[in-house]
């Protein structure tokens, strides 16, 4: 079969430069630290257009939380992340939704499910950044875990989510997190929330952290 790259299949880069756009104009709230994290991603977005990387389709799986999807991407239709859900919407069949943990956290399997679109394990194969999206059903509540030697951000597309209990995050709203900084997400009861992700690090930290995230710290609520 003839290799695919990302210049043959034109949504794909179109979701990528969505990515590229929510990390240029979400406001950092005045803080170097999410400004250069911020830079990092649409840096790292950059070199990968430019590289033009092969894409690798695996079968596309589903899990239970998927029943909430087409409520979590209508609601986010009616907030300004439209343009990037609609990038969503264009790819999705090729999903592959899956839980991350080699034992699912009791209440999980269910509840959340999460599906990369870039990174070593691709579909878009790179080592410069893993992007994916996050799906929660309503009440939610995601363990607390931490990812080490990663920088990780999430940005709510829809749904109303809270986390370590500070704050609430609507959609257009960015999480960050710093490594090794211990976080639980909790999801409004009221919709499902859909949230993209981002992690940035050492490339060799970005190949295993498939691994780390399926051991991540897990503690009792």
């Amino acid at each position: 079969m003839l290799e695919r790259r990302l210049a043959d299949l034109p949504d794909w880069g179109y979701l990528l430069k969505e990515y590229y756009e929510l990390y240029r104009f979400l406001s950092s709230g005045g803080s170097d630290r999410i400004r250069a994290h911020q830079r990092a991603v649409r840096e790292a977005i950059s070199r990968v257009l430019k590289a033009n990387p092969p894409l690798e389709f695996n079968s596309p799986a589903e899990k239970p939380v998927n029943v909430h999807l087409k409520r979590a991407l209508d609601e986010g239709k009616l907030e300004r992340t439209a343009p990037f859900i609609r990038s969503i919407e264009s790819i999705q069949q090729h999903l592959i939704w899956q839980y991350g943990y080699e034992k699912v956290p009791r209440g999980l399997e269910k509840t959340y499910a999460y599906a990369e679109v870039a990174g070593p394990n691709g579909p878009i194969l790179t080592d410069q950044v893993i992007l994916g999206f996050v799906l929660f059903a309503p009440g939610c509540t995601y363990p607390s875990h931490a990812h080490d030697g990663i920088s990780e951000s999430y940005i709510c597309l829809s749904g109303a989510v809270s986390e370590n209990h500070q704050g609430v995050y609507a959609p257009g709203s960015m999480i960050f997190n710093p490594p090794e900084h211990t976080h639980r997400i909790t999801v409004s009861n009221l919709e499902p929330a859909l949230l993209a992700y981002a992690w940035i690090g050492p490339s060799e930290r970005l190949a295993k952290q498939k691994m780390v995230f399926s051991r991540a710290r897990t503690n009792k609520a």
